[in-house]
């Protein structure tokens, strides 16, 4: 007979309980004061941990020149909102003219307005921000970094332009070295003058050289040429900033640096960037099947860009995001995409983009941005569901300093940016934070996908429609799962006896009320363009982060069975 401990620990070990785990450093929040570098394809601080960047974009670069919202909330109202969201970081952009260009650079805040008739917006900047009002535009952009200071929040200053104004189109001046407004040593200086000026502000960690190269004159060479340039001259005034090169082809394209690399006289303080909207490849999000969409798209955005990170080069995907109003089909399909990617790789990320609205856009007065985690009225959050699965995306996963366990997957639903947990040892898995993740173990050969710290647990389907649920042992092929479309995001077990529409699978799925992980027959696995499949997308992840879920259940055992005896098991 066994020894009562000994049940004990079986009986633990079968419901996944037991930790095998040592303890870690773990990496204190990412404090807006740090100095960034890069070890391989990780961003890190000062002691070698990662720091995540997970920022959102603030335009400070159209016409006039100064941070867009400052006529509808204080600047400090605002900087506290971007960090009470989650965010670490601001990608703040400027033109640069702003500063190289006598007939802007002497401009205050009330002339620029003045000039463009925004009576209006200024109005509302007395109202809010009346200290700015009579300062230069320079100085003004120094207050909007020093707000975001003051909240913790990192910034990387952006290069968006040269001329101030909307970005960007193939032949508006701005696309490429030689352009009407885009000339080199004009460029150079600007970013001279910027790195100088924002040498002795802590919080401003990196700064972008330039925005969205496009137009007919791109080309490779006159790239190495002026980007490389321009990096020397922003590390040799500022060699505290992490300094970021993007591509060509509207920051869609880096392939042409898988033959010949960058040339720099310093290491260790340079990282690349990528943009990835639904609209860089049309309508074909809408048009095509989704699941067939994905695969090739994403195929190519890691043949353009994301294929650096495995050369040891940080990739920072710094524009992507959606209409927020929720009808864009195209943005829909894209969105749980680029989100499985984005967690899949664990990248450092800018979302496009803070602001309800602008000041004057394209002639346009006050314009809407359905774009905009803020709402029109910069009040509150334009999508509150729209912005709590991009919150999702804000917890590191991995990377040094946060080896706080032994590598696992996470069951993640990139549409809901949530994750498989066990809520209590009586209640089935549902979806929930994914910082309260089970550990899952996916075997692909055979399919088990399993707890990871006690395999006899596995996922097992029950049928169309019903909860999955854990079992124990794993005989059939309901709990075998394949990965079983392009794009690799449906997860499904063989049932043949179910009515799965002639498949023989069913795939997890999100139940009816928005929460509980089902199965149900695949759909828009090929060919149909017409169904949307986001609610059976699941991505397995890997994190190495602690598991918190096994501690929660933990605590839900009677008390007897929580004493110290038990919980040093």
């Amino acid at each position: 007979m066994m020894r009562r401990s000994s049940l004990l620990t079986a009986w633990l070990l079968a419901l996944g309980l037991v930790c095998h785990c040592a303890l870690h450093h773990v990496p204190a929040a990412a404090a807006a004061a740090v100095t960034l570098s890069t070890a391989s394809r990780w961003i890190v601080d000062e002691g070698g941990d990662r720091v995540k960047l997970t920022c959102v974009n603030w335009p400070s670069h159209l016409e006039p020149m100064l941070a867009e919202g400052l006529n509808k909330r204080p600047v400090g109202a605002i900087a506290a909102d971007v960090a009470a969201m989650g965010f670490n970081c601001v990608r703040l952009t400027w033109p640069t003219f702003m500063v190289t260009n006598a007939s802007y650079s002497s401009l205050t805040v009330e002339q620029s307005f003045q000039r463009l008739n925004l009576t209006d917006s200024l109005a509302g900047i007395r109202a809010n921000n009346p200290d700015v009002v009579d300062m230069k535009l320079i100085d003004a952009f120094k207050s909007v970094v020093r707000s975001l200071g003051d909240n913790n929040l990192m910034v990387i200053l952006d290069n968006h332009v040269s001329k101030p104004g909307w970005c960007c189109a193939p032949g508006d001046g701005n696309g490429f070295f030689g352009d009407g407004n885009f000339e080199p040593d004009v460029w150079v200086d600007g970013l001279t003058r910027m790195a100088t000026m924002f040498a002795g502000v802590p919080n401003v960690v990196g700064m972008s050289l330039r925005n969205e190269l496009r137009g007919p004159r791109q080309n490779s060479n006159d790239w190495y040429k002026y980007m490389q340039r321009g990096a020397e001259a922003v590390h040799a005034a500022n060699p505290r900033v992490l300094v970021i090169l993007s591509g060509l082809s509207f920051d869609n394209d880096l392939a042409f640096l898988a033959s010949r690399q960058v040339s720099l006289s310093f290491a260790r303080k340079a990282a690349f960037e990528v943009h990835w909207y639904s609209f860089s490849n049309g309508q074909e999000w809408a048009s095509g099947n989704p699941n067939e969409a994905c695969a090739r798209i994403g195929a190519s955005v890691s043949r353009r860009a994301l294929y650096l990170l495995n050369q040891g080069w940080p990739v920072i995907l710094s524009e992507f995001g959606v209409d927020n109003r929720g009808g864009n089909v195209n943005d829909n399909r894209y969105y749980g995409c680029a989100a499985a990617v984005a967690a899949d790789l664990d990248l450092d990320w800018a979302l496009w983009t803070l602001q309800g609205s602008y000041y004057l856009r394209e002639g346009v007065l006050d314009l809407d941005e359905v774009y905009g985690v803020l709402d029109r009225a910069w009040s509150g959050a334009r999508n509150a569901t729209a912005l709590r699965r991009v919150q999702a995306l804000q917890r590191p996963l991995r990377g040094p300093g946060y080896a706080e366990a032994a590598p696992y997957e996470m069951l993640f639903h990139p549409a809901k940016g949530l994750c498989v947990v066990r809520p209590s040892l009586t209640r089935p898995l549902e979806l929930g934070p994914c910082g309260e993740t089970e550990a899952w173990a996916y075997a692909e050969r055979d399919g088990r996908l399993a707890l990871r710290d006690n395999p006899l647990l596995c996922l097992h389907a029950e049928g169309a429609g019903r909860p999955v649920r854990l079992g124990l042992p794993c005989p059939d092929d309901r709990s075998r799962w394949r990965l079983v479309s392009d794009s690799k995001l449906h997860i499904a077990a063989n049932a043949s006896s179910s009515s799965a529409s002639g498949t023989g699978m069913l795939c997890l799925d999100v139940g009816a009320d928005g929460r509980s992980v089902v199965t149900n027959p695949c759909r828009c696995l090929s060919g149909d363009s017409s169904c949307d499949p986001e609610s059976q997308w699941f991505k397995l992840v890997t994190s190495t982060r602690s598991v918190a879920a096994r501690e929660m259940l933990l605590s839900q055992l009677p008390l007897k069975l929580q004493s110290s005896k038990i919980r040093s098991l």
